[in-house]
């Protein structure tokens, strides 16, 4: 995360980008000449912050998704870097091969053990075609898989972070079960003894990004989003045409108010001003302040109360009109006491002996 190395402004960007090199101009020349130009520069400055915070409040759900797509926003690597203590890979399914676009391993947050799974997009070209671009293969969801068994198995918490696209679309996904790998995932997370903590950090896209999301805690950064299929893959079955993206956009209700409003999230993480890829450092010290403080509240439940919580959150989702979701369902009697009750219940039709004639 290099807070000094240029960033290529996106389309709204622009007005803001302009000020900014009008106020290098001044700092340059106030170095060059020795020249005061403190004056001329703050009312710059102040206007510039103005402008900001103008342009941001305002922006369409099209253009949150272009500023979780930026490519200079930090990604799972980042955060791995800036906002745990440590943090040990470990790779493979044990049953195909590793999928680099699912990273996890054992980290340490503020000196607590936990799993960390989260999607790898990659920056330069070479890394993002190692990781499909953030596209995790069926091996992906069952490494997740494997080291989620071994959290619960050793009483870890669970942290994942989702940006990805959606999962893997190609043939040999398909024929290597890709749906249901995520389906194992969502069974498996649904039921996991131990905390469970997800953030989405930029793309949420489908099954790809509810492979790892099935959490007592779904978190979303200010500017990402999170949608059971892409705008322009909605606006291309709807409309026919990708050009209708962001009128998909906005109509999916995909961004982080939107999800918030339908519960689908339980808070909205805040960005710097301007985005996250303007302050990376800053957005991974909000985040960790976050985790730590989610994490300590959840590891005070019980794991009873964990299960119930997390089973009505994702039956909630979807509810119309005020209905009540079900609830989680009891525990089924054993095929024992079934056949105790039987053996104890009188035989239909059968009548008391005294009052059976000789």
């Amino acid at each position: 995360m290099d807070e000094t190395k240029p960033i290529q402004p996106l389309d709204f960007e622009e007005p803001i980008f302009e000020m900014r090199a009008k106020i290098a101009e001044l700092e340059d020349l106030s170095r060059r000449t020795g020249m005061d130009l403190n004056g001329q520069m703050q009312p710059l400055k102040d206007k510039l912050n103005q402008l900001t915070a103008q342009i941001f409040d305002g922006l369409s759900a099209w253009d949150r998704v272009k500023l979780a797509r930026h490519p200079a926003r930090p990604y799972t690597t980042d955060y791995v870097d800036h906002v745990f203590d440590s943090f040990s890979e470990l790779f493979g399914d044990r049953l195909f091969s590793d999928d680099p676009a699912m990273m996890g391993g054992l980290a340490r947050l503020d000196g607590r053990s936990v799993m960390l799974l989260g999607h790898r997009k990659g920056r330069d070209t070479k890394e993002k075609i190692a990781c499909n671009f953030g596209c995790a293969h069926p091996e992906g969801y069952r490494k997740a898989k494997r080291l989620m068994k071994l959290a619960e198995k050793f009483g870890i918490p669970i942290i994942t972070l989702i940006n990805t696209p959606g999962a893997y679309p190609g043939i040999g996904a398909e024929e290597r079960g890709q749906a249901y790998a995520i389906a194992e995932n969502l069974m498996l997370m649904a039921g996991l003894r131990v905390p469970i903590l997800s953030v989405v950090i930029g793309e949420g896209g489908s099954g790809g990004a509810l492979g790892i999301g099935v959490a007592d805690r779904v978190l979303i950064l200010e500017h990402a989003y999170y949608s059971v299929i892409s705008p322009e893959g909605c606006a291309a079955i709807l409309w026919k045409s990708s050009e209708k993206a962001g009128e998909a956009a906005e109509a999916l209700k995909i961004t982080a108010r939107h999800l918030k409003e339908l519960e689908i999230v339980d808070e909205v993480i805040p960005e710097p001003m301007g985005g996250a890829h303007r302050h990376p450092h800053a957005m991974a010290e909000t985040l960790k302040d976050v985790l730590t403080r989610e994490l300590d509240a959840l590891c005070e439940r019980s794991v009873d109360e964990l299960l119930e919580g997390r089973y009505e959150k994702f039956r909630r989702m979807g509810t119309l009109f005020g209905d009540e979701p079900p609830r989680m369902p009891e525990e089924p009697a054993s095929p024992e006491g079934e056949k105790a009750s039987a053996a104890e219940a009188p035989s239909e039709g059968a009548t008391d002996p005294e009052l059976q004639e000789d």
